[in-house]
C-alpha cells in the first residue's frame, strides 16, 4: 500500500510526497535528517492530506499530477477531504 500526502510545513508552504509509511514518514519529516531537504528547514510539518493507492505507480502518477497544481488548488483539494470526512 502506497499514501500520498500533503505536509503543511511552519511557513505556511505545502510539500507533497509518497510513501509506504505515513507515521514513519512525517517522523522522518520532524526529527530526523531523513526526511525531504526542503521541510528540514520549515519544521514542524502537519500532514494536511492524505490517500491510499494500492500501487507506487499509482500514487506516482497522482503526486505528478498534484505537484502540477496551483497553491490554491491544493488548499481546496485539502479543504475538500475535511469536508469529505464530516
Amino acid at each position: 500500500m502506497y499514501y500520498l500526502y500533503i505536509l503543511r510545513c511552519a511557513d505556511k508552504t505545502l510539500y507533497t510526497g509518497i510513501t509506504t509509511d505515513l507515521e514513519r514518514r512525517i517522523l522522518e519529516h520532524n526529527k530526523t535528517k531523513l526526511g525531504a531537504r526542503y521541510t528540514a528547514s520549515r519544521r514542524p510539518v502537519k500532514l494536511v492530506y492524505s490517500k491510499k493507492f494500492k500501487s507506487r505507480s499509482l500514487a506516482s502518477k497522482e503526486e505528478a499530477r498534484i505537484k502540477k497544481l496551483k497553491r490554491v488548488q491544493k488548499l481546496e483539494l485539502i479543504k475538500n477531504l475535511k469536508y469529505a470526512k464530516l
